[in-house]
């Protein structure tokens, strides 16, 4: 999923691990989304240094963290690491959903193995990402809810990026509600929310 054309080469980007903001997760929470997950765990195949799994946990929920690649400076509880997300073949035990901010060259694939194991899929993507012929199955079929932020997202840098440091996102961010049954008839729904409130 390329989204933008000012986005670095994909061979430039490594492992391409943006961390997510805090703020970021917190207003997912707020939102009430993942109100009903707290009985099961939510699995995040994307880990990282644990940016959205520390802000879940400090919040009470269950998570599983999960990554390919083993960082240094990772958060505990530390993501099992060596997981490939999309080479699994079912989801771990009493998972409920996937809350994660994926690859960005990845995303679409990401998205479409979580569904394939039955799960709903919770991603953190530029609100562009709603267009695109090449996700039509995702956006028209399996895309529930879109939870807009009204403000900028602060920028998130690429790991080990040592240019230009940015404060805010050049681009708007939303997370995307994904099930893994067909939407049917029903309009998506889209949903405003603020980066900037505190719990």
């Amino acid at each position: 999923m390329r989204q933008g054309a000012d986005r670095s080469p994909f061979k430039d980007r490594g492992d391409d691990l943006y961390q997510t903001p805090a703020c970021a997760t917190q207003a997912l929470i707020r939102t009430g989304e993942l109100d009903n997950l707290r009985d099961g765990l939510i699995w995040e195949p994307a880990a990282g240094r644990g940016a959205i799994v520390r802000e879940l946990l400090n919040f009470g929920f269950r998570v599983l963290p999960q990554d390919l690649v083993a960082y240094d400076n990772q958060d505990p509880p530390y993501p099992d690491v060596g997981y490939d997300f999309l080479l699994e073949r079912s989801a771990p035990a009493s998972v409920a959903a996937i809350v994660t901010n994926p690859p960005y060259k990845l995303a679409d694939q990401f998205i479409r193995h979580g569904l394939s194991l039955g799960l709903p899929v919770i991603v953190l993507l530029r609100l562009m990402a709603i267009e695109g012929a090449n996700r039509s199955d995702l956006i028209d079929k399996h895309l529930v809810r879109v939870w807009a932020g009204i403000e900028r997202l602060p920028f998130m840098h690429r790991e080990g990026w040592s240019g230009t440091k940015h404060s805010n996102s050049g681009a708007p961010f939303a997370w995307f509600c994904f099930s893994p049954e067909p939407r049917g008839d029903r309009p998506i729904e889209l949903r405003r929310m603020s980066w900037r409130s505190s719990l």
